[in-house]
């Protein structure tokens, strides 16, 4: 991305012609300004959009306008937010490699990192590996894992990478497999849980989701049973849709919570876990299969259980033959 045009002052941005590059390319016009002009309020943005302010080659565009490369977009100068004291760019990170090539890129990320900045949370593993990566021109995620949630992270370093695999998300062909560990005696070797679920902001904002059958999206998960014994049982999770907090909530509302899972789990139990070990949510992603966006070929990523799921598994289920 080119940009021309004075230096901003740190409450103004100047006027900017801005040429648009690969990372640009099939983004609408609205949500490409949104991503670029950080502390300038969504509601503006679409005001200028409107009023004509905003220029693509000279001429005025819907919000809906779909960018090319080559595109040049004239920005009116814009009033942002102070950027507040300890403020800072995103430290660079490098999480574990699993897989990468021109096109794709899929990472190891561990729990306790969330996949973007956003609700009080700085910066997110997507912003850090950009600030790790300065000479990549495109790297935007695929999909998203839960902050608590460790395991395979896929990213694209191409927009046609990222469209053909957001096509493979929306027809189902990706196909992604978690690792739970879960309270209580598993009875069924194989279920699958098709209930829908709506997302909710709690009085204090903080994001929720709760089973609503007549209001709901769509969600499916099979779940497979791997071991067990009189208190926990350990589940292989196929997603076959992608909501928020899906595996999590349909786990809930069949009356297996995942061990350590601080919103929808047993919280007495969850107390008494950590004094045996277990300090986190025993959710991870531990495998993800796709098509090759450029060679059509099937790729299936793995990652190995943290040392700390490990060893819980061993010490809590590792005497229990698979039944």
């Amino acid at each position: 991305m080119k940009v021309e045009g004075k230096d901003a002052t740190p409450a103004r941005l100047a006027a900017s012609l801005i040429e648009v590059d690969e990372a640009g390319e099939g983004q609408r016009i609205d949500n490409f300004l949104v991503a670029r002009l950080k502390g300038v309020p969504k509601s503006h943005v679409y005001r200028i959009l409107r009023s004509g302010e905003v220029r693509v080659n000279s001429g005025r565009v819907e919000a809906s306008r779909r960018l090319a490369i080559g595109d040049r977009i004239r920005i009116p100068p814009i009033r942002v937010a102070e950027r507040e004291a300890g403020d800072a760019p995103a430290p660079a990170l490098e999480l574990p490699v699993l897989f990468e090539d021109e096109y794709i890129l899929a990472v190891d990320k561990p729990a306790g990192l969330a996949v973007h900045g956003g609700s009080g949370i700085a910066h997110g593993a997507i912003e850090r590996l950009r600030a790790g990566r300065p000479q990549a021109k495109f790297l935007e995620l695929v999909h998203r894992l839960d902050r608590e949630t460790s395991g395979v992270l896929l990213l694209a370093k191409k927009r046609s990478a990222l469209t053909a695999l957001h096509e493979d998300l929306r027809e189902r062909s990706m196909d992604k497999r978690y690792l739970a560990a879960v309270a209580g005696r598993v009875r069924d070797d194989k279920r699958r849980v098709k209930v829908a679920l709506r997302k909710y902001s709690t009085g204090e904002g903080e994001r929720r989701v709760a089973v609503d059958e007549r209001e709901g999206q769509e969600a499916e998960t099979i779940f497979r049973r791997l071991a067990r014994n009189d208190e926990f049982s350990l589940l292989e999770a196929e997603l076959l849709t992608g909501r928020t907090h899906q595996i999590r909530v349909h786990l809930a509302h069949i009356g297996h919570p995942i061990l350590g899972d601080e919103k929808y789990g047993d919280f007495a139990l969850n107390k008494a876990l950590r004094k045996r070990g277990l300090r986190r949510m025993f959710l991870h992603a531990a495998e993800l299969s796709f098509v090759h966006p450029a060679t059509g070929e099937r790729v299936t990523v793995r990652s190995p259980l943290p040392p700390e799921l490990e060893a819980f598994r061993r010490a809590a289920l590792g005497e229990a033959a698979p039944s």
